[in-house]
């Protein structure tokens, strides 16, 4: 992350500069905490880089980032997923070094302080069903009514506490609740929930624990166990926090953190909910987690977005409690500005034409340079073949071309971009249909690099690729999924606004020579069609060039709207 971007402040990193001047911390301690029940998405990158930016920043103090898995839901939660976002918050660029942590390894903790609070009378086992807790539990503008297991004796809760753990329960007929205040203003302080029986295997304990605690116990207290100081949250647990402070008052833990919550990342013509991201891969809707349509990082990363792009544009989002919806042009636009300066350019044709050199030899063919990328003077220049025969881009030449077209047509001449200038001699068409099959040119000797000759009037350079030399691909144009501005309240639901071309797969592209054997994952502009990338689970170097498309060169939707 660059020095200006880590030297942007919020209110958060004003809370913890003082918290270190002030002595009432000596180092910060961070983290990032997902639940494995689906992979990351592009709201969690902003989580992501605040927490562990925050580390990094003050780590002369001796600050960490911990990365730990909340999982004390077996029965949504993978490996899978434990797996993926560990990749992805490595991409990402974050590293939590030695700090990998699970709930799942405090399961022991957890249940003790249960028992404490057992013990305390603040908990007691309720055996009402789940309809007659939810019936009782009150409404915005009721209280909710006592359970009648509420006053239980300590012993008679100890003793069934244990039968439950035991797996002397079957699932839903008993939980743990917190004693709390049935008639708080605030609803998930009316006696919460705090453990239930749940006979699954965990991905980490396996059939060792048939009881898991709740979230809004389990995760202040894990935040605790860790030492952390500074627990950030997006606002949607704002609410939630008096419950987490009643539990570390209550609870004999060793430290207490502090919670701050911020406006989670919002984004127009995108949905980040992992459960309708699950439906759109359950339903096949997208080709899975990472198809590069989604709003993944995973996805992010198989469509050729740089993990700098992502870091710079949380950065430049900033950190508020503002509730507001960020134009995803922003990110795209990030994504083109890094790309601008650091990928190379290199010439592909997607709807191949083919163009015949009449006054150059069958069997002749020659090199020309061409540069890497001209925003960066170091990358230099790379040789290409030219003969005969190449191929261009069928848009590129109109028989009858319209106002303000430049490119090649009878009697106009242009240029191929690092080659000669070539004019029109004639056409083939295909006498079936009347399309053009193939374009005549002459090239003009001595006008490579060099401006026109007298009497030539070229106003235009197009790409190409030598037929000869032309590696065969199929090319995966990627566009947003949805064509709703704000899928989400799409009257017939988010399925509905799909965007029917939000995939265009081109079987028969022509690269230059060489895109074929690059490794999965390289990524490039095609010259004046956009940026590219090798496709990190189809494309085989040297047997099969699949590449996706990352972006354009422009934002052609914004000229939509």
């Amino acid at each position: 992350m660059s020095e200006e971007a880590t030297s942007k402040r919020d209110f958060i990193r004003d809370i913890v500069a003082e918290d270190l001047a002030s002595g009432k911390h000596a180092r910060i301690v961070t983290r990032f905490p997902p639940e494995p029940n689906g992979y990351l998405h592009i709201g969690h990158a902003k989580a992501i880089c605040l927490s562990w930016g925050i580390a990094q920043e003050n780590a002369a103090t001796g600050s960490d980032f911990h990365l730990r898995f909340d999982d004390t839901n077996p029965s949504r939660e993978e490996q899978e997923y434990v797996d993926s976002i560990q990749e992805d918050i490595r991409w990402l660029g974050c590293d939590w070094g030695e700090h990998l942590y699970f709930a799942s390894d405090y399961f022991e903790f957890f249940y003790d302080c249960a028992v404490h609070l057992i013990r305390e009378g603040k908990a007691f086992v309720d055996e009402q069903t789940a309809d007659q807790i939810r019936e009782a539990h009150g409404t915005v503008s009721e209280p909710g009514r006592h359970s009648p297991f509420r006053d239980r004796p300590v012993e008679e809760n100890l003793e069934l506490f244990e039968k439950m753990r035991a797996g002397e329960f079957r699932d839903g007929e008993a939980v743990l609740r917190a004693r709390i205040d049935m008639s708080s203003s605030n609803m998930h302080l009316r006696d919460p929930i705090i453990y239930r029986v749940l006979h699954e295997s965990h991905h980490n304990t396996g059939d060792k624990w048939c009881i898991y605690p709740m979230y809004d116990f389990a995760h202040p207290l894990e935040d605790a166990h860790e030492h952390v100081t500074h627990s950030l949250c997006t606002l949607e647990f704002e609410v939630h926090r008096p419950v987490y402070d009643w539990v570390i008052e209550n609870c004999p833990v060793p430290s207490v953190p502090r919670q701050i919550e911020f406006s989670r990342l919002t984004l127009n013509y995108t949905v980040v909910s992992k459960r309708k991201l699950l439906e759109l891969v359950e339903k096949e809707k997208v080709d899975g987690w990472d198809d590069p349509r989604m709003p993944t990082l995973s996805g992010a990363r198989r469509r050729g977005y740089p993990p700098e792009a992502i870091r710079n544009f949380c950065q430049d989002v900033g950190i508020t409690k503002f509730k507001g919806v960020t134009d995803v042009a922003r990110l795209e636009n990030e994504v083109r500005k890094v790309l601008n300066a650091s990928a190379p350019r290199r010439m592909a044709v997607l709807d191949p034409l083919k163009l015949v050199l009449v006054n150059m030899p069958e069997d002749h063919f020659e090199e020309v340079e061409s540069q890497n990328n001209p925003e960066d003077e170091g990358a230099g220049l790379r040789k290409l073949p030219l003969g005969r025969e190449i191929w261009i881009e069928r848009n590129d030449f109109v028989v009858d071309p319209p106002r303000k077209y430049f490119r090649l047509a009878p009697g106009r001449a242009v240029r191929l971009r690092g080659g000669y200038i070539v004019q029109y001699v004639d056409h083939v068409c295909d006498p079936g249909s009347g399309d053009v099959t193939e374009v005549h040119c002459e090239f003009l000797p001595g006008t490579i690099g060099q401006a026109p000759p007298e009497g030539v009037v070229c106003k235009a350079a197009i790409h190409w690729v030598s037929a000869a030399h032309a590696e065969n691909a199929e090319v995966r144009l990627y566009d947003r999924l949805f064509n709703h501005e704000n899928p989400d309240a799409a009257e017939d639901g988010f399925l509905s606004v799909i965007n029917p071309d939000s995939l265009e797969i081109v079987a028969g592209a022509k690269l230059e020579p060489g895109l074929g054997t690059e490794p999965p994952g390289f990524c490039c502009q095609f010259e004046r069609l956009g940026y590219f990338c090798a496709d990190s689970l189809h494309h085989e170097p040297g047997s099969r060039a699949v590449y996706n498309r990352t972006i354009g060169l422009r934002d052609t939707w914004g000229r939509k709207s």
